[in-house]
């Protein structure tokens, strides 16, 4: 018999190679692909059209066609086609029957799942069209309908503003609580055994009104000196060291004493067991005192207070004793149950005395807690060091962490490559009311954030993206315009401000909590501050363009921009301004709310260098030699020293030379050595920022 290749059949019968091989494969015949042969014969028999079975035809029924011969055509297809395909018209009114069941159905659904108006539903800050319909059972439609009715169109999937979200529960006589992520606190499902506890160290935290000697005290206790390294002496970051006293441990919390830090000593008073409330017995209580107490008693910790700077002349005690009585803290010889210290910083008056009444006040609270566990604890605070990464200071609360651990904190995921204790000294394990720095992280975690051991690493950064998605829809949701802060009063008389739009970068995570804090207490009638992002590290490229894209203005706290963020900024015409105190940040934009922006300092910039090679002399220190890149270096200019986005140095220059020349300024492209005042810490690589100040009059 003749064969013939599949293909060559398919093209007689009009068909394709795979509907060929499907009929062949039907009828038994075993065939691969188009290329192969099969008899011809028996492909054509497995090819043949089937026979149609004829419908039988109805005798016709008497009637007044009765008598003459009808004529009955049957085409099978075309009653094929009329069972299942019907006519344009009725098959619209199917459809349209259909879609009206479809959209009936859904709206009873809805009906039934939707919440009684008495019933408050938490919705998600930055929620999406398509979440909160199911939250307050409406359908979608219903929602964008409502939404253009107000002027905003929206697809299913965007996520709404606060104020788009109240506004569409008060239209549907529903009651909402918008739950921001920030304000979510994960909690541990955990049950520990009473033979698993163990006694642990207190944690202390100390607070008070600024300038009352909160750091000189802790400096007297654990003899450092940290007051020197903070600018204008006031602590700005929260820092967490442990002491030893009679042989029992004591972790000590300082908090910041300015009133911008309010949730960075709120977030002190939630983690700590006992606070020490410093009042200077020569000032007395103060705004901030208050503050203080009154997250102290919100969160149910005892106060120990320490009478501070006994010492003067004008020192008063008992002023501090009655003030305080008035505001329900009444010491114990008063009748009350609040005990108080006679102390001196400066002079160490009733340190020894401070120290037993703590370990006293804390063992009646009976504080204990299971080492055996995976570890969980709260991130006092955490920077991206230059030289290690990502540095997280975590208090650790409940169980032991190890190196090698996975751990998260909000969005941040990662693995316990290194722990130091609070001196800088390597630690393999770290139990209950240790603070350690902890490095390992991918991002920066949130001040603040619950941080815990978990499974895997797997598991943490399912954990981590989960949280960023959160983050990232509340962020989608706002929106907003801004300007030039020196322009700001001008265009607000003009009407075109309505939203000042900030972009605040710090060195720490706990100063980005401050500012934004802070920045949220400024009220002004006709101009909303809006923060659009935060972050920490140095100003880049990425931070300028957005504020290009949104008229921002870019705020940086003990940060610097780098060279293509100064270049971005200067094409793009974005303000660019960098803070090393924070009064200042928010005097500033006060002043320019109200147009009284007083004369600024502007930094010119008169040149860079890169520092290529560290020389080290035994009388003068280390010798940096640069290389200058960018403009001039003139021996009297100030100098700051940039590393990685980070400064860390502010002063002036030692000596300026030239091979063996002292010489006045160096130029572009030639080498030269320089020699800093009283710091010795450069590094190859270190970016020096040359400039002077000059006074210019605000335009506005």
């Amino acid at each position: 018999m003749a064969k013939k290749r599949v293909y060559e059949i398919a093209k007689e019968h009009n068909l394709t190679s795979a509907q060929v091989v499907k009929k062949l494969q039907a009828a038994g015949i075993e065939v691969s692909g188009s290329l192969a042969s099969v008899e011809e014969n028996e492909a054509r028999k497995a090819l043949a059209p089937k026979k149609v079975r004829k419908a039988p035809v109805k005798p016709a029924a008497a009637s007044a066609t009765a008598g003459k011969r009808r004529r009955v055509i049957i085409d099978p297809s075309a009653a094929k086609r009329r069972s299942f395909v019907p006519s344009g018209r009725h098959q619209r009114v199917r459809h349209k029957n259909s879609k009206r069941e479809q959209a009936t159905a859904v709206a009873e659904r809805h009906m039934k799942e939707a919440p009684s108006p008495d019933t408050v539903v938490k919705v998600n800050s930055g929620a999406t069209v398509k979440e909160l319909s199911g939250l307050l059972g409406a359908s979608t439609a219903d929602i964008m309908k409502r939404l253009m009715s107000y002027g905003e169109m929206a697809t299913i999937t965007q996520s709404l503003s606060d104020e788009a979200i109240s506004t569409l529960a008060d239209d549907m006589d529903r009651k909402v609580e918008i739950v921001h992520a920030r304000e979510e606190e994960e909690e541990l499902k955990f049950e520990d055994r009473p033979e698993d506890l163990v006694p642990r160290a207190p944690v202390v935290t100390i607070m008070g009104h600024v300038d009352h000697g909160k750091t000189s005290l802790l400096d007297a206790i654990r003899e450092t000196e940290v007051t020197a390294t903070e600018v204008g002496g006031i602590t700005q970051h929260i820092g967490a060291y442990q002491v030893e006293h009679s042989g029992k441990k004591i972790t000590f919390l300082d908090t910041p004493g300015h009133e911008a830090f309010t949730a960075m000593r709120a977030r002190g008073a939630k983690v700590t067991d006992v606070a020490v409330l410093v009042v200077a017995a020569d000032d007395g209580v103060m705004p901030q005192t208050v503050e203080a107490i009154d997250h102290s008693k919100a969160a149910g910790v005892p106060v120990v207070v320490a009478v501070n700077k006994i010492d003067k002349p004008e020192a008063n005690p008992d002023r501090v004793r009655q003030e305080l009585s008035e505001r329900a803290i009444i010491p114990e010889e008063w009748g009350g149950d609040t005990v108080f210290v006679d102390v001196s910083a400066k002079k160490r008056i009733g340190l020894e005395s401070l120290m037993e009444m703590i370990l006293l006040v804390a063992e009646v609270q009976e504080l204990k807690a299971n080492p055996n566990a995976r570890a969980s604890g709260v991130v006092i605070e955490s920077k991206l060091d230059p030289g290690r990464g990502v540095v997280a200071t975590v208090l650790i609360e409940r169980g032991t962490m190890h190196v090698g651990d996975a751990i998260v904190a909000g969005p941040a995921a990662g693995k316990v490559k290194a722990m130091n204790d609070f001196r800088g000294r390597p630690l393999k394990e770290a139990g209950p009311s240790a603070p350690v720095e902890i490095l390992g992280f991918d991002s920066i975690p949130q001040a603040g954030e619950l941080c815990r051991v978990v499974e895997d690493e797997r598991r943490a950064r399912v954990l981590a993206t989960r949280r960023s998605d959160r983050l990232k829809a509340e962020l989608l949701a706002k929106k907003g315009r801004g300007l030039t802060l020196d322009d700001v009063f001008a265009k607000i008389k003009e009407g075109e401000v309505k939203d000042l739009n900030l972009i605040i970068k710090a060195d720490v995570a706990g100063s980005v909590e401050a500012l934004v804090d802070a920045l949220g207490q400024v009220k002004h009638e006709e101009v909303k501050i809006n923060i659009i992002h935060t972050g920490v590290g140095g100003i880049n490229e990425s931070d300028v363009m957005l504020a290009a894209a949104s008229q921002a203005i870019v705020i940086g706290f003990n940060v610097r921009p780098n060279a293509a963020a100064k270049t971005v900024a200067d094409m793009e015409g974005v303000d660019v301004r960098t803070y090393g105190v924070i009064y200042k940040v928010i005097e500033d934009v006060k002043s320019a709310l109200i147009g009284m922006l007083a004369p600024t300092y502007v930094e010119e910039e008169l040149g860079e260098a890169e520092i290529r090679e560290v020389f080290k002399a035994s009388k003068l220190g280390n010798i940096a030699g640069c290389y200058v890149t960018r403009g001039k270096v003139p021996r009297n200019a100030q100098v700051r020293v940039v590393r990685e986005g980070t400064v860390v140095y502010d002063g002036k220059l030692a000596s300026l030379h030239r091979f063996k020349e002292d010489v006045r300024e160096v130029e572009e492209g030639y080498e030269c050595g320089i020699l800093l005042e009283d710091f010795n810490d450069i590094k190859e690589g270190d970016v020096l920022e040359f400039y002077e100040t000059k006074e210019v009059k605000p335009s506005s």
